[in-house]
């Protein structure tokens, strides 16, 4: 992924608005990891990630950037909450899972690079094995003029299940049992381990392939998988993945102020709060974590948590814990600007979902500027009334205001349909200047 900060940046404006700082942090710590990749082995084994803490209310950006880098980077990398793992001894996941998963996501991404290398040979296997159901094999002892014909219709045949032609029919198939690959990042890798070896037991047992009667196109993405099977080195791949999500791997770690322990709480010995951060340190330090594919080291790989931190603070993490993240950066709260810049300028926003999804229906659906100004106007007041939900808040305004018109949308069919400031002040003023109805409604 050699992208420049800048770069990073740009594409996250295209999705996240606002928020210049946590961009350009990560932009930062995303390129620091290239940079180092390129240095001498010595030195980049020197070099640490440094960690990133992100602190905003919520609906202010923090998992839509997490969403985002998801989808732009070719590294792996994994979205987790904080507060799903308990401490070691109680029931739950412990906190190593994540780097199993993280693993995981590695090699579900060599995989797919290999089978992209890999296309033509897999697409000729394919074909080849559904043409041999579509076509009788040629008897021994035929003609040469025979075995000329029946190589021109082979070549014919081949052409018309490529285009899709062939597609509707039926053809039997002998379907072999795949490998069962038990993913279940729970389970300690030595369990893992025993129940893989259980199901290639009873796969040997019943050697007996399944004979199933499908269609062409059906046939094509099971013959993919089989021939994916046979033709990549599951231990070339393994390695690979581990190789990655060693050196390049990202760890977001989503709701880390859900078991920070303020001074107020009562339960000290909360499984899911202390003991996690405990369980979390070693991790994010750096250690061994043994998964069924091999041991994986956690030194280089970069951790971004992010919270609310509403109820508690940062400084009542653990101290070891604050060390490892270092950087430290503040999003701000959407002022009614961001909340109307939301709205018009992002890549996929709210206005134009709800255009598309009513074009279904045959509908012109519009917004006048005044009444995006509107909605944004009440939905910033709405949470300065209330809690504080950010852009959260946008998905409650525009439902309450075309919950209506959508439940219509059929009776205008071809016809256009124009959201106004005043529609928008007749649907809303009233639950927003009431902090009762608002609290409930918006």
């Amino acid at each position: 992924m050699n992208l420049t900060p800048k770069e990073i940046v740009e594409y996250l404006d295209q999705y996240v608005i606002g928020q210049k700082s946590a961009k350009k942090t990560i932009a930062l710590a995303l390129r620091t990891r290239y940079r180092r990749m390129q240095l001498d082995e010595d030195l980049q084994n020197e070099i640490m990630p440094k960690n990133i803490l992100m602190i905003g209310s919520t609906g202010v950006g923090k998992t839509e950037i997490s969403r985002r880098l998801a989808k732009m980077m070719r590294v792996p990398f994994i979205k987790v909450e904080a507060s799903k793992y308990t401490e070691v001894g109680f029931v739950g996941r412990d906190v190593e899972s994540m780097i199993r998963d993280l693993v995981v996501n590695a090699i579900s991404i060599v995989k797919a690079e290999q089978e992209e290398a890999n296309r033509e040979k897999i697409d000729n296997y394919v074909i080849n094995k559904i043409v041999e159901k579509l076509l009788p094999p040629l008897p021994e002892g035929a003609s040469e003029s025979k075995k000329d014909d029946y190589q021109r219709l082979l070549e014919s045949m081949e052409k018309r299940v490529e285009s899709g032609e062939m597609d509707d029919k039926i053809i039997e198939l002998e379907v072999s049992k795949l490998n069962v690959e038990f993913d279940d990042t729970g389970l300690p890798p030595e369990m893992a381990k025993v129940q893989e070896s259980f199901s290639k037991v009873f796969a040997t047992i019943n050697k007996e392939d399944n004979k199933k009667e499908v269609t062409v196109k059906d046939a094509k993405v099971l013959l993919r998988q089989e021939a994916s099977q046979k033709l990549l080195d599951a231990s070339s791949v393994n390695a690979e993945a581990l190789r990655r999500a060693e050196n390049g791997g990202i760890i977001f770690l989503d709701e880390i102020d859900k078991i920070a322990l303020s001074e107020k709480s009562s339960g000290r010995n909360d499984p899911s709060k202390e003991g996690v951060q405990r369980d979390l340190l070693p991790i994010v330090e750096g250690s061994s974590v043994s998964t069924k594919y091999g041991t994986i080291n956690t030194d280089h790989i970069l951790f971004i948590a992010a919270g609310a931190f509403h109820v508690s603070k940062p400084s009542d993490l653990i101290p070891e814990l604050q060390g490892r993240f270092p950087l430290r950066v503040e999003l701000e709260s959407l002022t009614e600007e961001t909340l109307y810049q939301i709205l018009t300028q992002t890549q996929n926003s709210l206005l134009k979902q709800y255009v598309a999804l009513l074009s279904v229906e045959g509908m012109t659906l519009e917004f006048d500027d005044a009444a995006i100004r509107a909605i944004a106007k009440l939905a910033h007041r709405a949470n300065e009334n209330t809690e504080d939900i950010g852009a959260r808040r946008l998905h409650t305004v525009l439902e309450n205001i075309l919950e209506e018109i959508s439940f219509v949308a059929d009776e205008y069919e071809g016809k256009t349909f124009t959201i106004t400031k005043e529609l928008v002040h007749e649907k809303l003023e009233e639950v927003v200047e009431d902090d009762d109805l608002s609290r409930y409604i918006l």
